[in-house]
């Protein structure tokens, strides 16, 4: 399972939605999380404080 880094839902990576940002690859739960991230993806992978 991988988290969608929008809604932070646990996806199953094989049936999800996927981008690659970076080198790494993001799975989304839905088209609208995965347009999400790609409007503003630096939102979505800065480190938690």
């Amino acid at each position: 399972m991988a988290q969608d880094p929008v809604c932070k839902m646990e996806v199953d990576e094989k049936k999800a939605a996927k981008k690659e940002y970076k080198g790494k690859t993001y799975h989304f739960c839905s088209p609208t999380c995965q347009w999400a991230f790609e409007t503003e993806p630096e939102q979505f992978t800065q480190a938690e404080p």
